[in-house]
C-alpha cells in the first residue's frame, strides 16, 4: 500500500451503520412484547365471556358459540410466546448492532488521532499531511481493520434477524405448533441431556411445550435462555393472580392472628416484588431482561439476566446474600446491572450478560446466617445452572464468571468445593469465608479466584465460633483487650479463611470505603475490579 492508494470499501454501508439507531429497534421490539401484554389480556377475557355465556345460553348454537371463542382465545394465547420472540430477536439486532457501532466509533477516534481519512464509502486512505509514505500501511491497517470488523458484525446481525424473523412467519403460515413426542426430562436432569433433548425437537414442538407446559420449560436448565424466558414470562401473570388470591383469603381470616398477619405481610412483599419485576421486564431499554426462573412460594425466587447469555461472550452469574428475596429482586438486579454497566464501559464493543440467580433461600436473619445450610442446599441448583449455560450457549464458550456477595460467596464457595462449577473465575466481595482453606479447593486456578473486603465492612468482625466463645470469656479481663487486638490481624472468618487475605492463596481487587453493600457504588474501585474480572482482564 502506498500513501495515493485506498483500501477497497467493505461489504456493509459506513453511512448506514454510523447513522443506525439500536435504540429504535430496541423500542419495536418492545411494542411486539407489549403486543403480547395485550394478547395474554384479551384470551383472558374471551375465557371470561365463555364462561359467562355457559351460565345462561345453551343449545347447539350455544355450543358452535363456545368452540369458536376457544378457539379465538387459542390463537390468541399462541400468539404471546411469538410476539415475545420477535422482541427477542429484534432486542437481540439492537444489543449486536451497539456493539457494531461501538467498533465502529473506536476506529473513528483511531483514525482521527493518526491521521487517516474516512471517505462516506468507507474507504480509508492516510491524510498526506500527517502521514509520511513510508508510515502508511502501518497507520491504515489497524482503522481499516477495526471498520471491518464493526462493519461485519453489523452485516452478520442483520442476516441472523432477517433469517429468524422470517422462519418466525413461515412457521405462522406452516402450522404454529404441533405436540412433541412422549417423555419429558425430569427437573434435575443434566443440562447436556436437556440440550441434546430440546435440541432434537422440531420448532413447532418447541412452541408447543413453551404454550402448554410452560413450568417444565421455564426451569429446565439446558433449554435455551429465549425458551425460558417465553415461557416464565408467561407464568408471570399466572403467578401474580395466585398471589392475589392467597392475599384474598388470608385477608378473608377475621380474627386474624400472628400467622394471617406475617401471611399477609410476606404475600404483600413478594407482589410488591413482582410488580417491580414484571415493569423491569417491560423497560423498553437496553439491556433485555431474559427471566430464567421464578418461583412465588416462600420468599419468591427468580432468576434474571441482563443481556441473552447464550450470544454474549462474557457472562457473570451474581448470587446475593443475607435477606435476598423476591421482594428486593430488582435492587439486586440493579447491582448486576452496575457490573454489566461498567464492562460496557471497558469494552464498548463486546457483549457481555450478567445474571441474577436468587433460586436459594437466603438468609433472614443472623442465627440463619451463622450456618451454612442454606449454603450446603444451594450448592447442587447453582451447579446445576452454570452447567446449563454452558450448555446452551452459541458459538465459542462464553467466559463465565461467578460472583458472590456476604453470604452469597458462601453460598458460591460452596458449590465450587461440593459439586464444582462451570466458571472461569469467581470472585467474592465482603464475605464471611467461602468454606474453604485455600483458593486451589475451588475448582479453578488459584489466580482466577478474586476477592476484596471494603477496609470499613462489617464482615471484618466477624470471627470463627470457637474465638468468639474464647472473646467472651476473657474480653473483660486486660488480656481480653491483647486477644481482641490479635485477633483483629488474622485472617480467619466465621467459614474459613479470609478470601480476601494473601494466605488464601488467591488474587484481589481494591475496595474503597463503602461498608459491606456499597461495592457496587460507581466511585468505588471495586466496581472497575469485578468488571474486569468478567472481562478476562
Amino acid at each position: 500500500m502506498t500513501g495515493a492508494t485506498p483500501t477497497r470499501p467493505t461489504a456493509v454501508g459506513y453511512v448506514q451503520l454510523s447513522t443506525a439507531d439500536p435504540a429504535g429497534w430496541r423500542s419495536t421490539g418492545t411494542a411486539w412484547a407489549g403486543l403480547a401484554g395485550l394478547a395474554g389480556r384479551r384470551a383472558d377475557e374471551l375465557a371470561d365471556g365463555a364462561a359467562a355465556l355457559r351460565t345462561g345460553w345453551s343449545g347447539r348454537a350455544a355450543g358452535s358459540a363456545g368452540a369458536r371463542l376457544t378457539g379465538l382465545r387459542t390463537e390468541l394465547t399462541a400468539l404471546v410466546p411469538a410476539a415475545v420472540e420477535v422482541d427477542q430477536v429484534l432486542a437481540g439486532f439492537s444489543a449486536r448492532l451497539a456493539a457494531a457501532r461501538a467498533r465502529l466509533s473506536s476506529a473513528v477516534a483511531l483514525a482521527a488521532a493518526t491521521g487517516v481519512l474516512i471517505d462516506r464509502s468507507g474507504r480509508v486512505r492516510p491524510d498526506p499531511a500527517r502521514v509520511p509514505p513510508e508510515r502508511a500501511a502501518a497507520t491504515v491497517t489497524p482503522v481499516a481493520t477495526g471498520l471491518r470488523d464493526a462493519l461485519d458484525l453489523a452485516g452478520a446481525a442483520d442476516r441472523e434477524a432477517a433469517g429468524r424473523l422470517g422462519q418466525l412467519s413461515r412457521d405462522a403460515a406452516a402450522g404454529w405448533v404441533v405436540p412433541p413426542p412422549p417423555g419429558r426430562p425430569a427437573p434435575h436432569t443434566d443440562p447436556a441431556r436437556v440440550r441434546q433433548w430440546w435440541t432434537g425437537l422440531s420448532t413447532a414442538q418447541r412452541r408447543w411445550l413453551v404454550l402448554h407446559e410452560p413450568e417444565l420449560v421455564g426451569r429446565l436448565d439446558g433449554v435455551p435462555a429465549a425458551d425460558r424466558d417465553q415461557a416464565n414470562r408467561s407464568l408471570l401473570g399466572i403467578r401474580r393472580e395466585e398471589l392475589r388470591a392467597r392475599w384474598e383469603r388470608l385477608l378473608a381470616r377475621v380474627p386474624r392472628g400472628p400467622a394471617e398477619v406475617a401471611g399477609l405481610r410476606a404475600v404483600d412483599a413478594a407482589l410488591t416484588g413482582l410488580d417491580a419485576l414484571a415493569t423491569r421486564l417491560d423497560a423498553t431499554g437496553s439491556p433485555r431482561a431474559y427471566l430464567l426462573g421464578l418461583d412465588v412460594g416462600g420468599e419468591g425466587r427468580t432468576v434474571v439476566a441482563l443481556g441473552d447469555p447464550d450470544r454474549a461472550t462474557g457472562v457473570v452469574t451474581y448470587v446475593p446474600g443475607m435477606t435476598a428475596g423476591l421482594d428486593d429482586a430488582t435492587g439486586e438486579l440493579g447491582r448486576a446491572a452496575r457490573v454489566l454497566s461498567r464492562c460496557a464501559d471497558l469494552a464498548p464493543g463486546q457483549e457481555t450478560s450478567a445474571v441474577l440467580w436468587l433460586d436459594y433461600d437466603a438468609p433472614d436473619f443472623l442465627h440463619e446466617a451463622a450456618r451454612d445450610g442454606q449454603a450446603r442446599d444451594a450448592g447442587e441448583a447453582l451447579h446445576r445452572f452454570q452447567e446449563g449455560l454452558r450448555a446452551t450457549h452459541d458459538g465459542p464458550p462464553a467466559r463465565q464468571t461467578v460472583l458472590g456477595h456476604s453470604y452469597g460467596s458462601l453460598v458460591v464457595g460452596t458449590a465450587a468445593r461440593d459439586h464444582g462449577l462451570a466458571a472461569d473465575a469467581l470472585v467474592f466481595v465482603g464475605s464471611p469465608g467461602v468454606g474453604v482453606g485455600h483458593a486451589s479447593e475451588l475448582g479453578v486456578p488459584p489466580e482466577q479466584v478474586w476477592a476484596s473486603t471494603a477496609p470499613d465492612d462489617v464482615i471484618r468482625l466477624t470471627r470463627p465460633p470457637d474465638e468468639l466463645a474464647r472473646q467472651a470469656v476473657l474480653g473483660a479481663s486486660p488480656v481480653g483487650t491483647v486477644l481482641d487486638w490479635l485477633a483483629g490481624s488474622d485472617d480467619e472468618r466465621w467459614f474459613g479463611r479470609d478470601p480476601a487475605e494473601p494466605g488464601f492463596g488467591g488474587r484481589t481487587f481494591p475496595s474503597g470505603r463503602y461498608g459491606h453493600t456499597g461495592y457496587w457504588d460507581p466511585a468505588n474501585p471495586a466496581l472497575d475490579g469485578m468488571a474486569r474480572v468478567v472481562l478476562g482482564r
